[in-house]
């Protein structure tokens, strides 16, 4: 029995997990050189209970996560009190840069985003757009949830 409100309305692991995997879009913040936080939605995919996104290895974000792993990830729907779901998960991000790897999550993250309909990129095309990537590998080591339809039940 839930000892508290927020207790009550917590995602369960399972939940989580399963929220994890059906949702697409994620927020990434960073910790920028200026001090201030550096917010980007992105793609991802999960996988061994690592959340994994590709960015230019160039970008901001990569430079910020190079700098400090510390990171924070959000995820959220809903759109009345009563139906809001969210996820914030703190972590550790380290950047991963290897074609291959980065191949394969590419290919991950596209058939998520797809539904694994479609035709998908060749190996070539793939290969060529991940020689200019890296990937974000975020481990996750704190979390919070909340589901307001579980208010209904307590």
């Amino acid at each position: 029995m839930a000892t508290n409100q927020r207790d009550a309305i917590k995602l369960s692991p399972a939940e989580v997990a399963r929220y994890l995997e059906q949702s697409k879009t994620l927020t990434l913040a960073s910790n920028g050189r200026d001090g201030w936080p550096h917010l980007i939605a992105m793609w991802y995919a999960v996988k061994d209970g690592a959340i994994l996104m590709t960015t230019y290895g160039k970008s901001q974000k990569a430079v910020n996560l190079r700098r400090d792993g510390k990171a924070t990830i959000m995820i959220e729907s809903g759109t009345e009190y009563g139906k809001l779901k969210g996820l914030m998960v703190r972590g550790r991000a380290r950047i991963i840069e290897d074609v291959s790897f980065t191949t394969q999550v590419m290919r991950m993250v596209g058939a998520k985003m797809s539904g694994a309909q479609g035709a998908a990129p060749s190996n070539q095309e793939l290969a060529a757009q991940a020689a200019k990537r890296v990937v974000i590998e975020f481990r996750p080591e704190k979390t919070a949830s909340w589901d307001h339809s579980k208010m209904r039940a307590t």
